[in-house]
């Protein structure tokens, strides 16, 4: 069949076939593609702009309709509705002279209108098979939408909460962060996108973004590279071979350069050693930003990032403006341009649209495959498995369905707020807010007074740049509403901490502490001498000593479009907490960065010291470690573990031993225990970590019941970068730990030698 005035793929195989030629089809198809198109149009397959009314930028325009009609255009992005999708491509395909598809990018990072929670609390249920499963659910949501490629996962570690990117993340930790990465594209992407539903991943934001010094976004990231292999790039590299299809640049510096023209970053780690095969697009017109960053001129710069390996341009319109004359001039070769317009190409292939350009834009698909019940469940489950309990004094939680409930705080009853932050398909129209919510679970048992209370922050100004629609209220008024309310009920919950732009993109903050007006009336609601539970919404971890020691019960909330309802089955004990934190929550601002898997010191203070000691690495004034350390989170029901039963005492370079330990449910409810391994390498040519995630399992438990859990300890997961970036496994001793947390009260250990 013809589709514009391209011969389909599936026409060309079998021409090819019938001529008996040995040439791979997709090869051979975009030769063919390839031979009849200008530079100009080559050009064009290098250039992505906005075509929607959803930026991200400063970009505005979005009159391209005559750069589609000259092949200038080869993607555009955040477009929502499935006819502007088919509009933008109908004048690509059909009114170009070689009728090339586009390939429409969207920002999916945690769902398209069947939002799950933020990607960090996705990474907090520890589900692999559940966040695989999301991004499954997001690409069948975007696909029918109009949508071919997703901006997601976010492989960058975070140990420094005040970056505000953290919430887009899975933490700070690499194998875990990893994990999701391989099970984000898997569900995205499916087996080599074998089903009409499956879209392509981007990896995020490659690399070390996660490392802006300060926490502030955009800036400078400067590390040796001992650190990026051994701490921060596994994830992408992860998501590399487990098939992602198209990697994105980041805005950082990496030894200097920016990301976006750092040849060693994108050709020689990520191509040449990696093996990766996709395309490389820049972040939001960061090739302009290479000016700021005191690099060249826009032509020079578009030149750099080219010839780097970077092969299509987000927004900036640097490529499609100037590469022509630098190829003219000699700065850029014709290889160059054709090697990153064959890539991009290979995508459009890959993904089928050379086929059906029309793919992703069928109108009744879209209206019976977008926030489907079915749908919702799986979401309201994970949100339920999301959420971490932190403090449960007296067992307050889970609450009675009885007698009268306080609702207070300004996350109470805004549905925009409720999903967080990334969440550019979203429609709040559809979902609960948490009075919504919890109202609906207690119809005829109990009694909901709600009020708002307190303002997110102090500044008027502030709370609106953050895009809430909460409205800034009288700080006096707020606060005897909310107590004449507290009065009058038997339990008082507060639905406060972040809305959900004071996370995410250009969202950092230097106090991460709860905001002054809410923790005020925290204080204030605490005065009446009630049960208080905290639920603390954030896109990152948060300092809260303050309400560790004056709440009584506290549970963190990781937003999502189905989460007021999972709220209420959580509160009420119609589900227990099972989420674990993938992040350290410090006990101040002051211990930034901080992370579990550090590296000793030569004069180190024992874990949970809690006096200062004069010349050793602590503080003064705060203990060294998290107030709530990573892996940690409290159940409704308790659990034990035994001692660690090693199969062997010694392993060789190219064997293997088990860990083993029995865990059993001591307490009255059923439960899901997340059991951890952790690593220690003792004898090392390097320092290494004093402790390394190497293992997780989810383990599910009935109140009395008891599970042999078992790991398998193999040489790759001894391995590591020695001061030559050779990846090894030295000989010497090693620290096996198992156990409910990173924390060592919390692990049982044994030792093991490699031989």
């Amino acid at each position: 069949m013809k589709t514009g005035k391209l011969l389909s793929t599936l026409a060309y195989t079998a021409l090819l076939m019938s001529c008996n030629t040995q040439k791979d089809p997709m090869d051979a198809y975009i030769d063919e593609l390839m031979s009849k198109m200008t530079i100009q149009e080559k050009i064009g397959q290098l250039n992505q702009q906005v075509a929607g009314d959803i930026m991200t930028g400063s970009e505005q325009d979005t009159e391209i309709t005559e750069l589609l009609r000259n092949g200038e255009i080869g993607s555009v992005l955040n477009v929502k509705g499935v006819d502007r999708v088919k509009a933008i491509q109908k004048i690509a395909v059909e009114e170009s002279r070689l009728g090339i598809p586009l390939i429409v990018g969207m920002d999916v990072i945690h769902g398209y209108e069947t939002v799950f929670p933020i990607p960090l609390g996705l990474a907090a249920t520890w589900d692999i098979e559940g966040i695989e499963e999301s991004a499954h659910i997001a690409a069948k949501e975007a696909s029918a939408n109009g949508v071919a490629w997703t901006f997601s996962p976010m492989g960058d570690i975070c140990v420094d909460p005040r970056w505000g990117r953290q919430a887009e993340g899975a933490g700070e930790d690499p194998f875990l962060g990893s994990r999701v990465a391989e099970a984000m594209v898997r569900g995205y992407q499916g087996n080599n996108y074998e089903n009409e539903d499956n879209i392509m991943a981007c990896i995020k934001h490659f690399a070390l973004y996660g490392a802006a010094e300060a926490g502030r976004d955009y800036n400078t990231v400067d590390m040796s590279h001992l650190r990026m292999y051994n701490e921060y790039f596994d994830p992408y590299k992860a998501a590399v071979e487990a098939g992602a299809g198209s990697v994105m640049t980041s805005f950082n510096i990496v030894d200097g350069l920016p990301a976006t023209s750092n040849k060693w970053l994108v050709t020689d780690v990520l191509r040449n050693q990696w093996g990766f095969d996709g395309f490389v697009v820049t972040d939001y017109a960061s090739i302009d930003e290479m000016e700021k960053h005191g690099i060249s001129d826009k032509q020079h710069n578009a030149a750099l990032a080219l010839k780097a390996g970077t092969d299509m341009d987000m927004v900036a319109r640097a490529f499609v403006e100037t590469l022509e004359k630098s190829l003219n001039e000699g700065l850029v070769s014709q290889s160059d341009i054709d090697t990153a317009c064959r890539r991009v190409l290979e995508a459009k292939y890959k993904l089928g649209l050379f086929d059906n350009p029309y793919k992703y834009c069928d109108e009744a698909k879209a209206q019976n495959s977008t926030y489907l019940p079915e749908y919702r469940e799986v979401a309201r489950r994970l949100t339920q498995e999301s959420f971490v309990l932190l403090k449960n004094e007296g067992n307050i939680l889970p609450l009675k369905k009885q007698g009268t409930v306080a609702l207070i705080g300004p996350m109470s009853e805004s549905n925009g707020d409720i999903v967080g932050t990334w969440c550019v398909a979203s429609d709040p129209t559809k979902y609960n807010n948490v009075r919504e919510g919890l109202e609906k679970a207690l119809e005829g048992k109990a009694k909901v007074l709600c009020t708002q209370g307190c303002n997110f922050v102090d500044d008027p100004y502030v709370q609106t740049a953050t895009r809430t629609l909460v409205p800034f209220i009288d700080k006096e008024q707020g606060k005897r509403e909310a107590m004449d309310i507290a009065r009058k009920a038997d339990v008082i919950i507060c639905a406060m901490g972040e809305d959900a732009w004071m996370s995410g993109e250009g969202s950092s903050r230097s106090d991460i502490e709860m905001p002054a007006p809410q923790r005020e009336l925290l204080a204030a609601l605490k005065t009446l001498g009630k049960p208080i539970v905290l639920l603390n919404f954030a896109g990152r971890a948060t300092a809260i000593k303050w309400e560790s020691e004056n709440i009584p019960a506290i549970m963190q909330v990781w937003y999502g479009s189905e989460c007021a309802d999972a709220l209420a089955d959580v509160l009420f004990g119609d589900a227990v907490p099972q989420g674990k934190l993938t992040v350290s929550m410090p006990q101040s601002v002051g211990q930034l960065p901080l992370y579990y898997n550090y590296l000793n010191t030569g004069r180190p203070v024992g874990e949970g010291a809690d006096r200062y000691l004069n010349f050793t690495s602590n503080y003064i004034d705060v203990r060294n470690d998290a107030l709530y350390p990573f892996g940690y989170g409290l159940s409704y029901t308790t659990f034990e573990y035994s001692d660690i039963t090693l199969s062997a005492n010694e392993m060789t370079a190219n064997g293997s031993l088990t860990a083993k330990v029995t865990i059993t449910n001591t307490g009255e409810y059923d439960g899901v225990e997340i059991a951890q391994l952790y690593i220690h390498d003792l004898q090392a040519s390097i320092c290494r970590p004093v402790k390394e995630l190497k293992g997780f399992k989810r383990v599910a438990l009935k109140k009395g019941e008891s599970k042999d859990v078992e790991f398998e300890i193999t040489p790759d997961l001894l391995k590591f970068y020695n001061s030559d970036l050779q990846y090894v496994l030295e000989p010497g001793m090693f620290d096996l730990m198992i156990g409910t947390n990173s924390s060592n009260k919390a692990l049982k250990k044994a030792s093991f030698e490699v031989k």
